[in-house]
């Protein structure tokens, strides 16, 4: 384990070098040019997008976060501005890196995730927009309306971009699109803390990457609107605090994890509901935050280590541990792997929150296997 002093700038020194390619590609108008899409190729079309969306949306918070000061609020400012310049790029059609929201399918997803780093930066983010910025984003996200998404957690991505909309200050935002993505989620609950990826349910990190992250979210944005929708957060928030607690003992000592289901070269981004519970303080009392820092500390720390894991031009590989193409789904290009920043969203607390400052401690199986005593585990009842 690392001294806490030092963990939050290794934190934001790891998200800094995965999203330092993209955003300085992005500033020079060359994110089209340099990206690689020489993996899976026929998937390039939706590559800028992709990468772009899900690094802001683990970024986000960072950005968020006022009261910083000396050199990380210089870095915090710098990166504000260069999102926001993305931003701009890629919604304006006389830019050379204008991006793909027209197409059917795959940019609802990533236009979905550039959604959720509005709703989690609405100051820094959303609000710093300029007018013509605004109109022509919310142009694009309402793009992506032609896409009917099945019902799986894609109805989340349809949600998420509503709620942007709504954010957005756009009074033609679709509501019911929100609420059917809330309804159908209740009635694919599992138990004990999981939900179904539609009716079925699937032994995958989907939980983690989308599902929970997004139900969270957009209960919170919709929950002054109706009583319902307040019973209805206070249900979800305890079953995210279960399925937060469970990933957390998905951690073994050594920061390795159990490698199953879809997706997995979205390496720690398997690990986003449980940031998201850091930083937004849900953690069920059992788990304190200092575990989880020192718990996630180590699952970086061991991917980022690994030779390979990043080319020799700073990009994401495929793989988990370095280079490991063979891991990846057909559906998946180097701008998807981009999903992994969402595991620093606790940089969207203060340096003075007990996730940074209290001292290192073990993580529940680093306990139990060093033959401390702890508390049985129990299933959630709701």
């Amino acid at each position: 384990m690392v001294n806490p002093e030092g963990t939050r700038q290794v934190w934001l020194d790891t998200l800094l070098a995965i999203g330092d390619p993209v955003l300085n590609a992005l500033d020079r108008g060359e994110l089209h040019k340099r990206l690689p899409t020489q993996f899976h190729p026929e998937r390039a079309r939706y590559a800028c997008l992709e990468a772009f969306g899900r690094l802001i949306s683990g970024m986000a918070p960072w950005l968020e976060l006022e009261g910083l000061e000396s050199e990380e609020e210089r870095l915090r400012a710098r990166y504000n501005d260069l999102v926001l310049k993305g931003i701009d790029s890629a919604t304006d059609p006389d830019s050379p890196d204008y991006m793909n929201f027209s197409d059917e399918g795959q940019p609802l997803v990533d236009a979905a995730f550039l959604a959720h780093a509005l709703i989690r930066a609405p100051l820094a983010l959303a609000g710093r927009l300029p007018a013509e910025v605004k109109k022509r984003l919310i142009r694009e996200l309402r793009r992506t309306r032609r896409t009917v998404p099945p019902k799986t957690n894609w109805l989340l991505f349809s949600a998420m971009v509503e709620a942007a909309l709504h954010l957005l200050g756009d009074e033609d935002y679709d509501r019911m699109r929100i609420d059917l993505a809330l309804h159908l989620h209740m009635d694919w609950y599992k138990g004990d803390g999981m939900y179904g990826d539609g009716p079925d349910f699937h032994w995958d990190y989907y939980n983690s990457f989308v599902i929970q992250p997004m139900l969270v979210d957009l209960a919170a944005a919709v929950r002054d609107t109706s009583p319902d929708y307040a019973r209805m957060e206070e249900l979800i928030l305890a079953r995210a605090a279960r399925y937060a607690s469970v990933l957390e003992r998905m951690i073994a000592p050594d920061g390795t994890y159990p490698y199953i289901g879809r997706s997995i070269v979205y390496r720690f981004g398997a690990f986003q509901h449980l940031a998201q519970a850091s930083l937004q303080h849900f953690l069920e009392e059992k788990i304190s935050p200092a575990q989880v820092r020192c718990a996630l500390t180590a699952v970086i720390r061991r991917m980022m280590d690994t030779p390979g894991t990043l080319d020799r031009d700073g990009w994401l590989a495929p793989g988990l541990y370095g280079y490991q193409p063979e891991l990846t789904e057909g559906y998946i290009s180097v701008g998807s792997l981009y999903l992994c920043s969402t595991v620093f969203l606790p940089l969207g607390l203060a340096p003075q929150d007990p996730f940074w400052s209290a001292a290192d401690t073990k993580w529940t199986s680093a306990k139990i296997a060093a033959g401390e005593q702890i508390d049985a585990d129990g299933a959630l009842y709701r």
